[in-house]
């Protein structure tokens, strides 16, 4: 247990508590709630390993990966082996269970794939068969099981993790700590929003294309995502990430209105029409994205990343690729990354894929606005 640092005065301060967050998997998509649930417990510092690299999983990670997995999953490795030799003594890996969703209330659930969950677990395992490495160095694991979708249950998971680990907590602290936590997530989402809107706006009004990526939250990660996506920023396209597009009530009804007006969905919300098997909540997300992206006049090219071995993305493959397409929206996918940026081979698709842009955009994007009524007056920067 970490104890409290000798001090003639009592305070609510834990400043000698210094918190590691491996900088993996679904930490991507929750960061915000987990700097600020720890800031509200008064810790004196939280630190993120940084973004995924090979030298970090060479350096770090090898000979602990303990099972077979897609290397999003054994990146982790290289994570907890760089927090190892920082100065913390509390290394926290979520085991993130279910996910916070725009989605909630229209799927059947928000789960996260099974092996990101276990991760923390498993890769554990390879810092302890030849000796308990965190022991070593006087860090305490704690891996929380996190139902971020039930967040009634939220804090009674968290508190019995941290309890163990930090003398004095109080399971009061730790349900104003989740609801601080999950302010600061809804406050990053809120921003991240209205940028991909403010990006919307000027496409609008300069009439230029941009390029939706479907992927999963870690693809963020330069080290997974190979920065594909900054790959077309550098070629001047906008980019969107599905995860953050907005959802204003008049842009959903613009967008989805005649849909919902018909029966085919209750909210525009719903991917009841296309996805039927609703319960991970990535996997909601990008079908959702993809309806978006294929509606949307000025995205006219939808780009989907996947990670090799991801077992997950492999059903949706073909009913993303059918729902881009179905409205002439063009569709291109990068499968099968894993730890090997083939730097070359991705600029020459990237600059392909730039050339399709160059000489069809315009024509994606008149046909789809036919098909939409009239552009809401919001849309149009003056």
């Amino acid at each position: 247990m970490l104890k409290r640092r000798p001090s003639g005065t009592e305070r609510k301060s834990r400043e000698w508590v210094k918190v590691g967050i491996p900088r993996f998997l679904n930490v991507w998509g929750t960061a915000p709630f987990w700097t600020a649930f720890f800031q509200s417990l008064g810790v004196g510092k939280v630190v993120f390993s940084s973004e995924t690299s090979e030298e970090q999983y060479r350096t770090y990670g090898k000979g602990r990966v303990t099972m077979d997995s897609c290397y999003p999953v054994k990146a982790l490795a290289g994570h907890i082996g760089e927090l190892l030799h920082k100065d913390i003594n509390l290394l926290v890996v979520p085991m993130i269970y279910s996910l916070p969703s725009f989605l909630k209330g229209y799927v059947q659930d928000t789960l996260s794939c099974t092996r990101v969950m276990m991760a923390p677990e498993n890769i554990k395992a390879g810092f302890l068969r030849e000796g308990d490495e965190f022991a070593k160095r006087g860090i305490r694991y704690v891996s929380p099981f996190v139902p971020f979708g039930e967040p009634e249950l939220l804090p009674l998971y968290l508190y019995r993790a941290l309890r163990s680990a930090i003398e004095d907590i109080t399971m009061e602290e730790v349900k104003l700590a989740v609801e601080e936590g999950f302010k600061a997530l809804r406050e990053f989402d809120r921003k991240a929003r209205e940028l991909s809107l403010k990006i919307i706006r000027w496409c609008t009004t300069n009439n230029r294309p941009a390029v939706l990526i479907l992927a999963r939250p870690y693809h963020m990660d330069p080290g997974i995502g190979h920065e594909i996506d900054a790959e077309f920023q550098l070629l001047g396209y906008p980019v969107l990430w599905y995860n953050y597009l907005p959802l204003e009530d008049w842009l959903l009804n613009w967008l989805f209105g005649k849909d919902v007006e018909e029966g085919r969905i209750r909210h525009p919300l719903d991917i009841s029409d296309v996805w039927t098997s609703s319960y991970s909540s990535n996997t909601n997300e990008i079908i959702w994205g993809a309806k978006f992206g294929s509606r949307l006049p000025w995205i006219t090219a939808v780009i989907r990343l996947s990670s090799y071995e991801c077992g997950m993305d492999q059903p949706t493959f073909t009913p993303v690729q059918r729902i881009v397409e179905s409205s002439g929206t063009m569709f291109f996918k990068f499968g099968e990354l894993d730890e090997t940026k083939p730097s070359g081979s991705v600029r020459i698709r990237v600059e392909t894929i730039a050339y399709y842009l160059q000489q069809y955009s315009q024509k994606i994007i008149e046909a789809k606005l036919k098909r939409l009524p009239p552009v809401p007056h919001q849309l149009v920067v003056y």
